[in-house]
């Protein structure tokens, strides 16, 4: 018996360490790779950066409050559409991606990509940077995303610094892509190195145009010399934008969404300028009033669009909204799992970008060329976008239309004031946001004030002063115990150790 045990205890030592030595092979998979690659890192993190953050209807419709397109038609008030937020903070979340952006480069050390990831890391950390300086002031830009090196309380950089290194990262992801060959694992572009290197030059003019009240000369000129190069984005094709699909995985926010819809009406703002411009993104946005049907109008008439006022109160836009006054969300929104692309940065907008710099002198050539090109552009991108037809009331976007448009107020105000066509290009910018979801145009807003948003003290949520529009986010409550010396001294320096939604940054002042 003592000799069995022993037999047996070295037959279960040799199992075991049979069983150890082969664990590894034993438990891979040989129809998937067991290596991250560069192109597995772009693909999730392109997906992390510009899928909306919670995907489904009642918080997509949320976060596209905050820029007047919409207006939500419950008793409970949004405090999206009331100038606050349910989590009034902004957040250092994307700078978390910055370690593997660097893993992703460094990955491709070597090999024939090494430029193309190594633009794309500095194009993404620029993105990053520029978004949090403009929602929060100073914010850590230089050593940001360095606690691998043992940089964990990373020092907040002057706006006016971030600024400048976001402008040069991009310059320096230009040139990577210059060089650079299309890549793998991009969501956005298919790789194309091409459309990132104009991205990366129109990136500029946006960044340098949005400080134009701090902007200096040397950015000015750089604005310039890019818009003089040509190197930008030539149309549509070039956009920016995050496709859905009909993959569950990839559905578009708003799909099955039919419930939310019933709630959401379109802004008046938005009504307004669109019937001004006898625009027919108007029968692409909105279904007609239910009481305007009522009373006889066409669902094909101007006249039978009307408004929902974002500054109204919650309960008597909800009474409104069961009588049928308002027009709300047209019906295709909530259909589609493959629904309308996000739209981040498009052709149109660099085209308005340049239209404003001509008025403004910053550059020379033909405003009114640009404007026109830039609203041609977006008229173009819903004549040609899939999922419309039957959902545009009988007044679709052609070519005719289109060729047409420039007409009555639509036509640039050549004999007008600066201050017009400014309005008028600044109008159609707004425009381009309709239903996005990205937020992007509240900073345009600050910037020069145009469209006027909506704002009634007596409905604001603005907890500080319900009479003023917010012009930045608090900074992430954990910073006070992650990084409290730091984050001591930006609100100080900036705001007189008051670390408020109302406080004016940099680029404002």
């Amino acid at each position: 018996m003592k000799n069995l045990k022993y037999i047996l205890l070295a037959v279960f030592s040799l199992t075991i360490g049979v069983s150890c030595d082969n664990f590894e092979e034993i438990n891979t998979d040989p129809n998937k790779t067991n290596e991250v690659t560069s192109a597995m890192l772009a693909t999730q993190i392109l997906k992390d950066t510009y899928r909306f953050w919670n995907p489904n209807p009642s918080d997509f419709t949320s976060g596209n409050l905050f820029n007047k397109h919409i207006t939500l038609l419950e008793t409970n008030p949004n405090p999206y559409q009331y100038y606050y937020s349910y989590w009034p903070y902004g957040g250092f979340d994307s700078y978390k991606k910055l370690t593997d952006l660097k893993f992703m480069s460094d990955y491709a050390k070597g090999s024939q990509y090494e430029a193309s990831y190594k633009g794309l890391e500095l194009f993404l950390k620029a993105s990053y940077g520029f978004s949090a300086t403009m929602s929060m002031g100073d914010v850590p830009y230089s050593e940001a995303g360095k606690a691998t090196e043992g940089i964990t309380r990373p020092k907040y950089d002057k706006q006016a610094d971030v600024i400048a290194q976001v402008l040069n990262d991009l310059q320096e992801a230009e040139s990577y892509f210059a060089k650079g060959v299309n890549f793998d694992g991009d969501i956005m572009f298919g790789g194309n190195v091409a459309k990132w290197r104009k991205l990366c030059n129109a990136m500029q003019l946006k960044v340098i145009q949005t400080i134009s009240k701090k902007a200096t000369a040397a950015q000015k000129a750089r604005f310039a010399a890019i818009v003089s190069a040509g190197n930008l984005m030539q149309s549509n094709d070039d956009n920016l934008k995050l496709v859905f699909s009909n993959n569950p995985n990839a559905s578009y926010p708003m799909w099955n969404g039919e419930e939310r819809r019933n709630y959401t009406g379109v802004s008046k703002l938005t009504v307004d300028i669109l019937k001004k411009y006898n625009d027919r993104r108007l029968f692409y946005f909105a279904e007609p009033a239910r009481a305007m049907i009522e009373a006889g109008k066409s669902e094909s008439d101007f006249a039978a669009y009307v408004g929902a006022p974002t500054e109204l109160a919650a309960e008597q836009l909800a009474l409104n909204n069961a009588t049928g006054t308002y027009s709300l969300l047209n019906r295709r929104y909530p259909v589609f799992r493959d629904g309308d692309p996000m739209l981040y940065f498009t052709y149109a907008e660099q085209c308005f970008i340049i239209a404003e710099a001509i008025e403004e002198g910053w550059v020379s050539g033909n405003a009114q060329t640009y404007y026109e090109n830039g609203v041609k552009a977006m008229l173009k991108y819903y004549k040609d976008l899939p999922n419309t037809a039957g959902y545009v009331h009988g007044m679709a976007i052609d070519q005719s239309y289109i060729d047409n448009y420039f007409t009555g107020a639509a036509a640039y105000a050549t004999g007008g004031s600066k201050t017009d066509r400014l309005h008028q290009i600044w109008e159609q910018k707004w425009l381009i946001d309709f239903f996005q979801g990205n937020g992007g145009n509240y900073n345009e807003f600050l910037r020069n004030g145009y469209p006027v948003y909506p704002l009634d003290p007596s409905t604001s949520l603005n907890p500080e002063d319900p009479a003023k529009y917010p012009k930045r986010w608090m900074y992430p409550t954990d910073e006070q115990t992650k990084n409290p010396d730091n984050y001591q001294k930006a609100i100080d320096e900036q705001f007189g150790g008051y670390d408020g939604i109302n406080q004016t940054p940099w680029w404002l002042k």
